[in-house]
């Protein structure tokens, strides 16, 4: 194995000083004639000289790192959101390390102190709970974002998608089209901002409450939900089902229980991942704004403010064929 190339050996190779490949290297602070930086560019090239980020980081007092804590990179969702902050920061001269937590809170902390102690210069976290603990967290204190979370947690800024509103509209959406009580399929804590807008719409419709089925936010928790909801002679003309991985799973379980989509039963889904595009019928969804959450969130971990204020943004219903709109665009906007 070949030794590290240093600054000191590119110094001997180019004949000038260690100062000066620094100078050249790092554009500054002092100017450099350009015959000499010819040559100084010439050494790291042949040489192969690759700059110490750690020690560039020192000399500038900033890292220009971000961490971004995800809780299970196997969900299109997280996927889309890291790619989504990646790039935002990449706009902005920032490099992200990203860190998954398989779901586990006690994990969630460890990454949290771990991206902490390699020097990011914030922390953007998508917590698996849904109104985390982390006022008491430990070692190095480093501005906290929140993102995509449903509640308002004391002591840090944080940004969600109104959950409440976008379940109202796709259950809304399902009940305007007379199928009568809506099924909801959904996870996590009962009560949660998704349940309440499925509630909020079918008090609004004056309709009654359909059936409801918990289970992981995964295809395989919306597979055993499904099967469970519409096994049953009495099962609910259409389901509002909270996440995109849960109602893969839902159509699986309808298609094997040989129900159509949407003939014998509508289905409208939460999230708005890619890969509600590629299921058969293509999945009417409420679609979250990544890409302006993600915005948003390296914002204002970038310039942390005085205020932890919750910021929540819209949801957009995308209308397709899974809810009986037939051969609705693909994406027609907000109903």
């Amino acid at each position: 194995m070949n030794p590290r190339v240093t600054r000191a050996d590119v110094a001997r190779y180019a004949g000038v000083s260690s100062a000066v490949v620094s100078y050249v290297v790092n554009g500054g602070p002092r100017p450099v004639a350009e015959a000499t930086a010819a040559r100084v560019r010439e050494a790291v090239e042949l040489l192969g000289y690759r700059p110490n980020p750690s020690a560039q980081a020192l000399r500038r007092g900033s890292s220009r790192l971000l961490g971004h804590v995800v809780p299970d990179l196997g969900n299109p969702l997280w996927a889309q959101f890291a790619l989504a902050v990646e790039d935002v920061a990449a706009g902005r001269g920032y490099d992200v390390l990203l860190a998954s937590t398989d779901g586990g809170a006690e994990a969630e902390h460890r990454r949290i102190d771990t991206l902490a102690a390699r020097g990011v210069e914030a922390l953007i976290v998508t917590s698996v709970l849904a109104r985390p603990d982390l006022v008491a967290r430990s070692g190095p204190r480093v501005p906290l974002v929140l993102l995509n979370t449903f509640f308002e947690v004391p002591g840090f800024p944080s940004l969600g998608v109104d959950a409440f509103g976008g379940a109202r509209e796709g259950t809304a959406h399902l009940l305007g089209h007379g199928y009568g009580p809506v099924g909801l399929v959904i996870g996590g804590e009962a009560g949660e901002l998704r349940e309440q807008g499925w509630r909020a719409a079918a008090r609004d419709a004056g309709a009654g409450e359909g059936p409801i089925e918990r289970g992981e936010f995964s295809r395989a928790g919306g597979y055993a939900a499904g099967t469970r909801m519409f096994a049953r002679p009495d099962r609910p003309r259409a389901v509002f089902v909270a996440s995109d991985l849960q109602a893969v799973g839902v159509l699986r379980a309808l298609f094997e229980l040989g129900l159509r989509v949407p003939r014998d039963v509508a289905v409208v889904s939460f999230d708005g991942t890619v890969e509600t595009e590629f299921t058969t019928p293509q999945l009417t969804t409420v679609r979250q704004p990544v890409a302006a959450m993600a915005a948003a969130a390296v914002a204002r971990a970038l310039a942390p403010a005085e205020t932890h204020d919750r910021q929540v943004l819209p949801a957009e219903l995308v209308v397709r064929a899974s809810c009986g709109c037939g051969s609705a665009p693909a994406a027609a906007g907000s109903r």
